[in-house]
């Protein structure tokens, strides 16, 4: 079933125009994913690093740590910590962080939950009380050690993703940091978070819409696709209808439809219907020779019969010179068929050099009347072919001369022109295509013995074609008919 299914045009348009359009919209919804995850975690840098900055800078003019504004934000994570990772000071509600390299959240506690000095309870230890005092309680120095006590604020900002705990909630924050460096407290390094919660929902939103968005509309592709390839190829469908028919009944004359679309199925239409009539006129051909050979074969042979029967019986009244004209007769009729046969079949004609000129010289050598004007022009082909076709003209010549026939083989260009006329009457003009069809004589009331089974032009012109030339009838300077056989010249 499955295979009988994909082994449809249709199914397979739809399965590869829904798989492109698939990997379409998961690319497009990967970018678009991660450019809005970019821009709205760098806007919650841009945020982080402003909070993180604002509050370096109070600290580099000497600020006590109770005094800082940013320890005020409800929403907004800040730590500050120093050289050894000792929590100077905090937000008040932070109860919780990670992802800034310090968890403690209370001054005096080091990272890992420690005094600040080996055990010690947030005494100074040697740094003028500054540990001690810090956090939301300020330090206590006085205006002159805070003048003291500024510092720079490095213009370089670091950022790490973490969590914080702020009142009993914990989110994802985005975290910059900024360094502040004093010359008798240090360096300082201030962490500021901002809130990743409008990244989370915003990301979340878009991926459930596009779970729910791209089946959808893959849905509408496939079925769309359907359709339209059904509607594309419904033509298609009566031209194998029609042709299963012609098949079934072999009614040759039978056409399929052409749709009225102008495009490739209306095309392949019309070929095919050519292609019937091509065929329609070889099988037509094929029937009209069979049966023009039939009866061509009939006449030679029942005379012969008759005449051998006649022998039989009275020997003394056997025609012996008719019996053997009739059976030189039926072989050269059974040879021109069978040339005929290899010509249809396709045989090569070869390619074997020769002298045209010299050619017509020994085909026309002891026929009374006829005259030869031969150059050398070498041709490439099938030498015994080419040779029937300068001895079907001159017999033609004869047959329909007067007096005379002429032969003459010329260069012209590229081709070599062998010509045959006779100073007859001539072929009338609209007899001049015809006359090259099988079995055709123009005048039926002549002698069969004298004109032939109507094959000898047939076969020259089949010859010449095969070798990629020509064979035209014409009207000779004496009034009679001129024969022209056209070849490539061999190089």
């Amino acid at each position: 079933m499955t295979r009988r299914l994909f082994g449809s045009v249709r199914s397979r348009a739809t399965l590869a125009a829904t798989l492109v359009v698939a990997v379409a919209l998961l690319a497009t919804g990967a970018a678009l994913l991660l450019s809005l995850r970019s821009d709205l975690t760098g806007q919650a840098e841009t945020e982080a690093a402003s909070a993180a900055r604002a509050v370096a800078v109070e600290l580099s003019d000497g600020r006590p740590y109770d005094k800082l504004t940013g320890l005020d934000e409800d929403d907004r994570p800040v730590q500050i910590v120093d050289e050894r990772g000792r929590v100077v000071a905090a937000s008040e509600d932070l109860e919780r962080v990670s992802g800034t390299g310090t968890d403690a959240v209370r001054p005096g506690r080091d990272a890992g939950g420690r005094g600040a000095e080996d055990g010690d309870d947030g005494d100074d230890d040697g740094n003028d009380g500054d540990d001690g005092d810090s956090g939301r309680s300020g330090s206590g120095d006085s205006d002159d050690d805070r003048g003291a006590r500024t510092g720079e604020v490095d213009s370089d900002t670091d950022y790490s993703t973490g969590t914080a705990t702020i009142d009993g909630t914990t989110a994802d924050y985005r975290f910059a940091s900024v360094e502040v460096e004093f010359e008798d407290r240090g360096k300082l390094t201030v962490h500021a978070g901002a809130p990743l919660a409008a990244e989370r929902s915003a990301v979340g939103t878009a991926t459930t819409a596009m779970l729910i968005g791209f089946p959808l509309l893959l849905a509408v592709v496939a079925g769309a696709t359907w359709l339209v390839t059904r509607r594309a190829l419904n033509p298609v469908e009566g031209i194998r209808r029609e042709m299963a028919a012609i098949t079934a009944s072999e009614d040759l004359a039978r056409r399929v439809p052409v749709p009225a679309t102008h495009d490739e199925v209306a095309r392949l239409a019309l070929t095919t219907n050519e292609t019937l009539a091509a065929l329609e006129s070889s099988v037509e051909r094929q029937r009209r020779f069979v049966a023009d050979a039939s009866h061509e074969l009939r006449s030679p042979i029942a005379s012969l019969r008759t005449q051998l029967e006649v022998g039989a019986a009275h020997p003394g009244l056997l025609d012996l010179d008719g019996a053997v004209a009739d059976t030189v007769r039926l072989q050269t009729l059974a040879a021109d068929l069978l040339l005929l046969a290899r010509l249809d079949a396709g045989e090569r004609p070869g390619d074997a050099r020769f002298d045209l000129g010299a050619l017509a010289r020994e085909h026309a050598e002891g026929r009374a009347g006829v005259t030869v004007t031969a150059d050398a022009v070498p041709v490439a082909g099938s030498r015994a072919q080419v040779g029937r076709v300068l001895t079907n003209l001159l017999d033609n010549a004869l047959r329909h001369a007067r007096s005379a026939v002429t032969v003459s083989v010329r260069a012209e260009g590229e081709w070599a022109v062998a010509s045959v006329a006779d100073d007859g009457d001539g072929v009338p003009e609209a007899d001049r295509e015809r006359i090259f069809e099988r079995f055709v004589r123009l005048d039926e009331a002549r002698s069969r013995d004298d004109g032939g089974a109507g094959l000898g032009l047939a076969i020259a012109r089949d010859v010449a074609v095969r070798h990629g030339g020509a064979l035209t009838v014409g009207r000779a300077p004496a009034g009679g008919a001129l024969f022209e056989l056209r070849l490539p010249r061999a190089r």
